[in-house]
């Protein structure tokens, strides 16, 4: 289990990360989203020991990972941006992984090299945004790495190669128990992959939940009526989001269950139609601050 306690991070004297609490569990797939400049990068730095929070912790089964090398040698870690010499050639590269991880498996690069194709005898200067990932990502798996934390791992990839790597992080959590805790603007491919969310805002995790609750409990409603009816008299249970195109109102809740629909009924609409959310129009819910709500989900 990886558990981040009371974790803040300041920079000249600007604080980045406030008071992060989270528990990943072992075997499971965690996405961590938000818009840009809220220290999602930040946090996955911490997580990897990287960077040394200002206060709390990063533990992997009770062991800090912050200058704990037993620790971070279990960990594969993706970068958004390429931190890799650009002057060597890739099988340099894999010849510092051999001397730096006991159990870099070069049968593994290999057969996952198959699939992305990343010539070895090239500089990695001479390789393409894409083509780096790519090498990163085969990097951080051959090392049998209990815990991986990815940083957008799908920049740069087209569409073959995406769904791809998405299908490897499945079987990879399935096949060998590995952690998987990623961050990406693709709320689509998250919504496919992960098990639990949370969201990052302003430096603080504003919610957090299995995806599978989430899409349970945050929903659309679309409600008509014959007669006049207020908003006020719509704002039934849990926080809404309502607005209203002629005798169409549409209501986005966080608290979607039968007695929401009920106590709708009460009111005599002349329809109801619930409408299910992707994570991407849940995240829209969640963090922007603007009314227009309606405008964002036609």
């Amino acid at each position: 289990m990886i558990e981040i306690n009371k974790l803040s991070f300041e920079i000249d004297e600007k604080v980045i990360l406030k008071d992060i609490n989270l528990k990943i569990n072992k075997g499971t797939i965690f996405g961590i989203i938000g818009p840009n400049g809220v220290g999602k990068t930040t946090l996955l730095r911490c997580l990897t020991g990287i960077y040394q929070p200002t206060c709390g912790s990063v533990n992997y089964d009770g062991r800090e990972v912050y200058d704990n090398v037993d620790v971070k040698s279990e960990i594969g870690y993706v970068a958004d941006e390429n931190i890799m010499q650009s002057k060597f050639k890739v099988k340099e590269i894999l010849k510092y992984y051999k001397y730096s991880y006991k159990n870099f498996d070069e049968v593994r690069f290999n057969q996952l090299n198959k699939i992305f194709k990343i010539p070895t005898n090239k500089f990695i200067f001479q390789l393409s945004k894409g083509m780096k990932m790519r090498l990163s990502i085969m990097l951080s798996f051959s090392i049998k790495a209990k815990y991986l934390i990815l940083d957008e791992p799908t920049s740069g990839l087209d569409a073959i190669l995406k769904n791809k790597l998405l299908k490897l992080f499945a079987d990879e959590v399935i096949e060998n128990g590995t952690t998987i805790v990623i961050s990406s603007h693709h709320l689509s491919e998250l919504e496919r992959i992960c098990d639990e969310v949370a969201i990052l805002d302003e430096g603080v995790v504003s919610y957090e939940n299995s995806v599978e609750n989430m899409k349970n409990k945050i929903k659309k409603i679309q409600v008509a009526f014959d007669k006049q009816i207020s908003e006020e008299e719509l704002k039934l249970k849990g926080n809404n989001k309502i607005s209203k195109v002629g005798r169409v109102f549409t209501i986005i809740t966080d608290e979607y269950d039968e007695e929401l629909i009920q106590s709708l009924k009460v009111l005599k609409p002349l329809f109801i139609e619930e409408i299910d959310l992707s994570l991407e129009d849940i995240f829209i819910y969640k963090v922007d601050k603007e009314d227009s709500y309606e405008e964002l989900f036609k």
